[in-house]
């Protein structure tokens, strides 16, 4: 049965058409990926199926009802973004049911007991590791995910669920335990719309799948009809090398980094050396010391003991501006929050790092400015109508390589990439792949923080694997197995294969 029809659906904002005659259905009972490249279109979609935007054309449909002449229909369509969008101060019960009114839990007074007792079965249901009471601020940014999750679930109406990149910020384990409930809704009935640009993730759960390509949809087909490559060629319009490598194609030279016995809040006694000329990968469980290795290194996070020392020059404790002075930069996972400005164009994006290159006497030169913020958009492939849009309207993967260019305008000698595909398509990752490699080729410092195996197989010379914050192996990623890595993340076993 058919519980959404999207018909005809256009969509233009000033310069770019978002959508061009999109058509979709949703069946009851179903989990309908919806795939695409960045910018293919996904997310205006998304927010026109969410009642967020109102297309310039074409009709939508809830149950057999026009939705866009009652737009009460849209409260059926439950919505989970891929951004943390969760009240901190408040506690676990407080943002999983709000508004209380709807949630049935009063209007003047809320009935705080019956609220947290309710709480405690989605709770359960979402292996989630918080108690209703606890502020959501303190609670782990996984299982922050996954009360967004269960905030939608717990509607008692709804009859669609969307998933836009659900499982990024979680485990192995985690997204196994979130599938398990996804397919119990669908079984349930609901419709579930899921966006991925994990393959695995694709066909181990979708039963049919719609592809956008530029803001087109250019067909729907049943999973079992389709392959990976046909899907990515669907995709891109392009065929993509799937066993393509990039890591550099040169000898590793002398030590670039040198870190020693460092130590800090959530990493313990971390040694290591990067070679110039090679991409140095990091692997590890969600909350096994990844990032917090690497911000102690900037200095975001104050080291206790230990020393940290680029190019014969040691980084000073808890001192980024020392670490950026000494050719550190660091790109962090939370693109949206420590990556961009999204209130400001793309070319202020890209020229605040840059000031002291663009200023003569005090004064920021509008033309050197718009010189080098032309030379970094084609440099770095960055697909944006204007330099002065706003750079919050781009694609993921057009914003990673707006802060990808913004950084080499500081000519690093390190480039820290934590998480750098995180929520982008395949054909965008190749490209940040070659980037990388062209940047490790021409002597520039590369480390990569990863979550996806293949990611690092893929890129790195070498993988340093982690495990509750301390590293527990060195691996010559072309000599080593794919179980003896996944043994080390586990914490299963520990190796040095290479210094």
């Amino acid at each position: 049965m058919s519980v959404l029809s999207v018909r005809d659906i256009r969509k233009e904002y000033p310069g770019v058409v978002a959508l061009d005659h999109v058509e979709l259905t949703l069946e009851a009972g179903q989990v309908h990926i919806l795939a695409g490249e960045n910018g293919a279109g996904k997310s205006t979609l998304i927010k026109t199926l969410t009642g967020l935007v109102t297309p310039d054309e074409g009709s939508i449909h809830i149950e057999g009802q026009d939705a866009l002449a009652a737009r009460g229909l849209f409260e059926k369509i439950a919505y989970v973004p891929q951004e943390l969008n969760l009240f901190a101060p408040m506690t676990v019960a407080e943002n999983m049911f709000m508004p209380f009114s709807r949630s049935g839990f009063g209007t003047v007074t809320v009935s705080r007991r019956a609220m947290e007792k309710a709480a405690e079965t989605f709770l359960t249901r979402f292996g989630i590791r918080a108690r209703p009471r606890d502020r959501v601020g303190q609670i782990s940014v996984p299982d922050q995910q996954l009360l967004q999750i269960a905030r939608a679930a717990c509607r008692s109406d709804f009859r669609v669920l969307v998933l836009d990149e659900p499982t990024s910020s979680l485990t192995a384990k985690e997204t196994a335990h979130l599938f398990q409930i996804i397919r119990a809704l669908r079984d349930e009935g609901v419709a579930i719309v899921f966006v991925s640009h994990k393959m695995e993730e694709i066909f181990e759960l979708g039963d049919v799948v719609t592809v956008l390509r530029n803001g087109r949809s250019v067909g729907t087909h049943r999973m079992t009809e389709m392959t990976e490559d046909s899907l990515i060629h669907l995709m891109s319009g392009n065929n993509i090398a799937l066993d393509e490598r990039f890591q550099p194609r040169c000898e590793p030279g002398e030590v670039l980094l040198s870190v020693d016995h460092l130590c800090g809040p959530g990493v313990s006694d971390a040694s290591f050396v990067l070679r110039r000329g090679e991409i140095l990968g990091f692997a590890g469980l969600v909350g096994a010391g990844r990032s917090e290795l690497m911000q102690t290194m900037f200095g975001f996070r104050r080291a206790t003991s230990g020393r940290c020392v680029l190019e014969e020059r040691e980084i000073p404790r808890g001192r980024p501006d020392r670490a950026v002075a000494a050719g550190m930069v660091y790109l962090s996972e939370e693109r949206k929050h420590h990556g961009i400005f999204p209130l400001l164009s793309v070319r202020e994006n890209i020229s605040l790092s840059i000031l002291d290159q663009l200023t003569s006497f005090g004064v920021v030169s509008g033309r050197k400015e718009r010189e080098k913020t032309r030379e970094i958009i084609a440099s770095f492939d960055v697909r944006t109508s204007s330099p002065d849009k706003k750079i919050r309207f781009l694609s993921g993967g057009n914003q990673q390589k707006a802060i990808i260019g913004r950084a080499m305008a500081r000519r690093p000698r390190l480039l820290i990439f934590d998480e750098p595909t995180k929520g982008i398509d395949i054909g965008t990752k190749f490209q940040i792949y070659r980037i990388m490699q062209k940047l490790a080729e021409d002597g520039v410092g590369i480390i990569l923080v990863s979550s996806e195996m293949t990611e690092l197989q893929r890129c790195a010379s070498r993988i340093v694997t982690l495990y509750e914050g301390r590293i527990n192996g060195t691996f010559d990623q072309a000599t080593t197995d794919i179980n003896t890595l996944v043994g080390a993340i586990i914490g299963a076993r520990e190796s040095r294969h290479a210094a």
